[in-house]
This record gives structure tokens, C-alpha cells and sequence, in this order.
């Protein structure tokens, strides 16, 4: 039985993990570089243990920094949250080679899920349709030869990519060969891997993504879908769930293609199924992601159930304590990233000292966050500063309660985009549900044009 865990994190992710311990009776260890030092998840665990320099490579990064500090301190096991090495198979092994246990799937699932062009040709041998693109990694000369028999547009992406990284739209031909190399360029400097893949582009669609999750004696079960397609630069800003407008037939269709890509390669853990979602009828596999989500809570604020609670669950090898029925959808929930970054200058992020802050509260409203007054935002990490999450009966109680709790919010000394979404919840095309992954860039270009 898991009695002491490492977070292998930092920041807001951190302390949410750190609370459903609490909950639990689980122990926790935070660890933290020198920049965070200060940070609030360093304050809230029962032990904390400093792993290097403030550069992720130095610390968050370093795999035998974080298996020396779970050691030494005890742990049971090691809990990865997102980004860093949550998807990272190698660190999943090496933790496990210790007799630590990994909060997360097996090492071999997260390979296979984790290349991209492997997991693609999984779902097809599932029968989930996918797009049209290269069998593998291929050449820049491969590649321009495919983007121009499928015809343009094409995206190329990163075969271990995540995140909007590594990532290129290519609209007409001569462009290709630029867009191949600085995709190159950024995969291999944030996944250390610069195998490109290509696909046909899929100009407009919706972002749909249906939660997950399996244990270790074939288990699967659905936790409804997530609408996704409010991002910039491949970037997610809001989300929300479930996704309304989706007809029935396809959202059952949906729920039956996650559940068998979970079947298919035995997953044991939380995890995420994500679509492009064409038309209303229509809908490919993009990815599947091998990890808990950012946007986690508002999945947590239409289903009542803990997800981290249940990753901790299913990795103590505890049967699954649901089945499909247990499960229900009640209203709707929404997620507002509120980032530290200058609307007015391209996005680009603003880390300093928050010399007050505000946050709302509540019928409806949850706050994942990390930060405080006088907390200083270091500038080597993501700029999220906070996640607000609403809840209500429908989703515009939702919406009502969300603009509400966005006017109570407060973050000075640094920037943010806490007006920005603001605006955007006054939107018409937003309020209609109709928006897709296209709007929130264009909405975003409107905004600093005034």
C-alpha cells in the first residue's frame, strides 16, 4: 500500500496532487530547484528536498536527482503530474527498477503511446480512423514529396512531441522545407528526439477529448468528453466539458473508440483520447496522452470524482471501483488558464514578484494554483499561474459564474490574461459553442488591434 509519495513536479500541479494525499493519509515530498525555493507546494508537503540549479535540466529533468531524493526520504512511490518526465518511458523504468512504484502506465504503454506515428498505426489496427499521413518519421525530402501528392495544407509534427511543440502548418509548397527545419530544430530541443512526421491538416475542426482510464485486470471506463478548442498556437487557454453541441450517435461513437484504444494496449492508469473533430459526424484519433491533463478539474467538476485520487488507486494495483454505470455527467464545467504573460506583446511571458492577489470563491468555483502575494515568479518554468474552474446546471450558469469569479480576480505586479478572458466570455461566437481551434488566435489578434 502506498504510504509516501514524490511529486516529481512543481507549482500548481504539485500542490493538487499534495492535497488528495492529504486526503488519502498518503505522505508527500516535494521537490524543488533553487529558484522555487519560496514556491507554495515547497511549503505544503510534509518533507521538501532541493535537486539542483533552477534550469529544468538541472532539476525537474534530472531523473537520478529525482530517484535519489524519493529514496532518501522514504517514498513508496513517485508521482510524475504533467509535463516534465510524466510521459518520459525511461524515467517510468528507472523508477520502477528501484522499487519505486510509478504513478502512471506501464513503461511499455507509454512508449508505444508516446511515438506518435506508432501510436497512430495502433488505433488503425483498432479501428479508429485516423488521418491521412506518413507511416512513420520521414526526410524533409520524403516528406515534401507526400505534402505534395496529399495536397496542401499539411502539418508536420514532432514524432515524441506534446504541447503544440515541434509543430509546423505548411499552407503551399515552397514553404516546406523552412517549416520542416524549424520543427526540427524545436523537437529536438524540447523532446531531444527531432523525428518529424506529416499529416494532412485539418483546417477548422473541433478539439474533443475523452478521459479514461483502466486498471491492471482490463478494466476501462470513460469519464465524458472535454471540448478543447480554445488554444493559441496550439496552446490550450479553455477548456470545457462536456462538449454540448455534440450529437449523441457521435459521442457514443467517440466513448466506444476511447475505450478500445484503452483495450487495445492494456492500459492501466488515467489517460486521455484526443480527436480532431471534422464535421459533427466525423472525427479522427490525434493523440492519446499517457498522463493526468491540465484541465483535470472540470472532468472532476461534472463526474464528483477524484482523478488523482484514482491514478494513486489503480497504481497501487487496486481494482477499478468503478464500472461505466457508477458514472454520471452532471452540468457543465469550464477552465480558464490564467497565465503570466503580456497580452500585448505577442504573449510573451512575464515572470515577477505578484505584489497582491485576489482569488474568488464561492458556489461553483474551485482555484488550482500555487501562487500568493509576494510570491516571485521565476522566469524557467511555464507561465501558468493559476487554473479557475466554474461549475453550473448548464453551461450558461457556467459561463454566468465564470465572469463573476474572473471580476473578483486580482493579480498585480505582473501582467496576465485575465482580461482576456474576460472578453472572450462576451463573445458571441464563444457563447454560441460554435468556436472552433482557429477562433481563439483570431479573437486574440482582434483584442490587440484595439
Amino acid at each position: 500500500m502506498i504510504q509516501k509519495i514524490l511529486i516529481a513536479n512543481r507549482a500548481e500541479i504539485a500542490v493538487r496532487i499534495i492535497r488528495t494525499c492529504k486526503k488519502m493519509g498518503i505522505q508527500t515530498v516535494a521537490v524543488y530547484s533553487t529558484a522555487d525555493t519560496n514556491a507554495y507546494h515547497v511549503q505544503l508537503a510534509d518533507q521538501a528536498v532541493c535537486i539542483g540549479k533552477p534550469a529544468s535540466q538541472f532539476s525537474y529533468l534530472h531523473m537520478n536527482n529525482l530517484i535519489e531524493a524519493a529514496c532518501s526520504t522514504g517514498c513508496d512511490a513517485i508521482h510524475p503530474g504533467f509535463g516534465f518526465l510524466s510521459e518520459n518511458a525511461r524515467f517510468a523504468r528507472l523508477v520502477q527498477q528501484c522499487g519505486l512504484i510509478w504513478i502512471g502506465p506501464k513503461p511499455e504503454i507509454i512508449e508505444k503511446l508516446g511515438n506518435k506515428t506508432a501510436a497512430k498505426k495502433t488505433m488503425q489496427q483498432a479501428g479508429i480512423p485516423i488521418i491521412q499521413g506518413s507511416d512513420g518519421s520521414v526526410s524533409m525530402k520524403d516528406g515534401k514529396a507526400l505534402a505534395d501528392a496529399l495536397g496542401y495544407p499539411v502539418i508536420i509534427k514532432a514524432v515524441n512531441g506534446g504541447g503544440g511543440r515541434g509543430m509546423r502548418i505548411v499552407n503551399e509548397s515552397p514553404a516546406f522545407e523552412t517549416s520542416y527545419a524549424q520543427a526540427q530544430r524545436e523537437a529536438t530541443a524540447c523532446f531531444g528526439n527531432g523525428d518529424l512526421y506529416v499529416e494532412k491538416y485539418i483546417a477548422d475542426p473541433k478539439h474533443i477529448e475523452v478521459q479514461i482510464a483502466g486498471d491492471a485486470y482490463g478494466h476501462c471506463v470513460h469519464f465524458f468528453e472535454r471540448d478543447c478548442s480554445f488554444q493559441i498556437r496550439n496552446q490550450k487557454m479553455i477548456e470545457e466539458a462536456p462538449y454540448e453541441q455534440l450529437p449523441s450517435a457521435t459521442r457514443q461513437d467517440l466513448y466506444e473508440a476511447a475505450l478500445r484504444a484503452c483495450r487495445m494496449v492494456g492500459y492501466d492508469s488515467i489517460g486521455t483520447v484526443e480527436f480532431l473533430l471534422e464535421n459533427p459526424n466525423q472525427f479522427y484519433f490525434m493523440e492519446m496522452n499517457t498522463r493526468i491533463q491540465v484541465e483535470h478539474p472540470i472532468t472532476e467538476m461534472i463526474t464528483g470524482i477524484d482523478l488523482v485520487e484514482l491514478q494513486i488507486t489503480l497504481a497501487d494495483k487496486k481494482p477499478m471501483p468503478y464500472t461505466q454505470q457508477d458514472i454520471h455527467c452532471y452540468g457543465h464545467a469550464m477552465e480558464c488558464r490564467i497565465n503570466a504573460e503580456d497580452m500585448q506583446k505577442d504573449l510573451a511571458p512575464s515572470p515577477g514578484k505578484i505584489t497582491f492577489c485576489n482569488l474568488p470563491g464561492g458556489r461553483g468555483v474551485r482555484i488550482d494554483s500555487a501562487m500568493y502575494t509576494g510570491y516571485v515568479i521565476p522566469p524557467f518554468y511555464d507561465s501558468m499561474i493559476c487554473k479557475l474552474i466554474t461549475n453550473g446546471k448548464n453551461r450558461k450558469e457556467c459561463i454566468d459564474t465564470m465572469r463573476l469569479a474572473l471580476e473578483e480576480t486580482i493579480v498585480e505586479g505582473v501582467p496576465t490574461n485575465v482580461w482576456f478572458h474576460y472578453q472572450v466570455l462576451h463573445d458571441n461566437v464563444f457563447l454560441s459553442g460554435t468556436y472552433t481551434t482557429k477562433f481563439a488566435t483570431a479573437f486574440l489578434e482582434q483584442c490587440q488591434e484595439k
